[in-house]
């Protein structure tokens, strides 16, 4: 281990959507909270294999605001509180800004902290030597070095950014001698067979005094609009924040500072940027498959075929993807599943819903499950965690039924309270305020439908938030 001389934090970079790991991966629910090898979300995998290295109690998670009660749900379910440990940005704008803000939070603390920086949604196979890395990084960060983690290629991917190394450093580093953008697929072959080119994992650690020096030297604009939104506290203004620079931690820092380095790592590292790379992450069956879900297969090899719920058959297939969810199929040459995202920026453009989100969506007070969807009905199963209750609410262009599948709900429909028990039901005519809370011990289970002429989620008026908290400006309007 290292000694406790000075302070070690860890900052989680928990944005981004992971486009290119659809159907799995949507806006709302993108790669980092998604289980692709065992039981732990990707986001609760990096946290695990931080330990013992880290305190849990010197974690930073940094998340877009839509996503803070994901993070949330996660980390508690690992025991952690999340009191002053997720950090929440109006809008994404790149890694420097993100890490920024995270270590000025860290700072207001501690002074001189080393700051350890890592992507949620990464996955490391031989966590001894992951270890062994981090240490030497502290090491190196303590004498004022800005440290990067570069993976030794195994094969010419073209869809990572390289690191040329330079002049040897303490620890086994390597000075950087640059950064090389994605190259295509002759010069990877070149850098891999070189010793001292390396892929960019994009992990960082640093002195949080250092990081400030860099930031002022080379970003003094991003550095002075940060640290006046930090220093006024509070909620961080959404139109300041979206004035700030969309740039990476890389070409903020990274490409300019004389401080970097570059320790050579060979720990099993993937940033799971594709079906292809997680396909190469897993392990294989004697056809050389990765099969997850209920999969019957006959003469199919070199396939990743994943399935949610359905049957799947698959019959004479080669390098192929196929991924089933309960509302969308992915079929892909494996080889090219990263151009996917091309696809799915078009979901987007058309405003498809599955783009955004799956059937089921978690939410503050529980989660709710899209049964059936026609042009002016919708079913849903929705649960609510004890104690909780959703926000006070009325709809223009849809009435909804309500009926009790399991627990007691306390309702509020229009001007009536009800207290409704299992295998009662509930009519709410259009424009009725209303809301349910689950008075129960048990979580409370609801069959609802929709009908009308508008059925999406933006129609709804909250006269209060999933906390209870009055919106007086939507009070003052109706």
């Amino acid at each position: 281990m290292f000694d406790n001389e000075i302070e070690v934090y860890t900052i989680l970079l928990a944005g981004g959507v992971g486009t290119r790991l659809w159907p799995l991966s949507r806006e709302l629910l993108p790669k980092q909270f998604i289980s692709l090898n065992g039981a732990d979300s990707l986001i609760q995998s990096t946290i695990k294999r931080l330990l013992p290295i880290i305190d849990v109690e010197k974690l930073r998670i940094v998340c877009g605001e839509s996503h803070y009660h994901e993070i949330k749900r996660h980390i508690e379910t690992m025991s952690i509180s999340p009191i002053d440990k997720i950090i929440t940005e109006p809008c994404g704008r790149n890694t420097a800004p993100a890490i920024l803000l995270a270590t000025l939070n860290i700072l207001k603390s501690d002074k001189d902290a080393v700051v350890l920086v890592f992507p949620a949604d990464h996955m490391i196979s031989n966590i001894v030597q992951f270890h062994k890395k981090i240490i030497a990084a502290i090491n190196l960060a303590k004498i004022e070095f800005i440290v990067t983690f570069g993976v030794k290629p195994t094969y010419p991917e073209t869809g990572y950014g390289y690191i040329e190394g330079g002049e040897s450093i303490n620890e086994g580093a390597f000075s950087i001698k640059r950064f090389v953008e994605k190259p295509d697929e002759k010069t990877a072959e070149e850098y891999i067979k070189r010793v001292n080119f390396f892929w960019n994992s994009g992990m960082f650690v640093f002195k949080g005094s250092v990081i400030m020096r860099e930031f002022e030297a080379y970003e003094p604009a991003l550095l002075k609009s940060m640290w006046h939104m930090v220093s006024i506290g509070g909620t961080l203004s959404n139109e300041e924040y979206k004035k700030l620079p969309t740039i990476s931690f890389d070409n903020a820092i990274m490409e300019k500072t004389r401080r970097g380095v570059v320790i050579p790592s060979e720990f099993g590292w993937s940033d799971i940027g594709s079906w292809k790379s997680l396909y190469d992450f897993l392990p294989k069956d004697k056809d050389n498959n990765v099969i997850e879900g209920d999969v019957v297969s006959s003469d199919t090899k070199d396939c990743f075929i994943k399935g949610e719920g359905r049957l799947i058959v698959a019959n004479c297939l080669r390098n192929i993807v196929v991924v089933e969810t309960a509302d969308a199929v992915l079929v892909s040459d494996l080889d090219k599943s990263k151009d996917i995202k091309s696809i799915v920026n078009d979901l987007a453009v058309k405003g498809r819903r599955e783009y955004q989100t799956h059937t089921k969506v978690y939410r503050p007070w529980g989660y709710y499950l899209v049964l059936e969807e026609k042009d002016n009905t919708k079913v849903k199963r929705i649960v609510v965690n004890p104690g909780a209750r959703l926000s006070l609410q009325k709809h223009h262009h849809r009435c909804e039924h309500w009926v009790i599948v399991q627990g007691i709900a306390k309702v509020i429909n229009g001007d009536i309270t009800l207290i409704l028990e299992e295998n009662q039901s509930t009519y709410i005519p259009q424009n009725n305020l209303h809301r349910i809370e689950n008075i129960g011990k048990i979580p409370l289970e609801i069959i609802e439908v929709e009908i009308g002429d508008y059925l999406e989620e933006d129609d709804i008026v909250r006269y209060e938030d999933d906390f209870g908290r009055v919106d007086s400006s939507v009070l003052k309007k109706n």
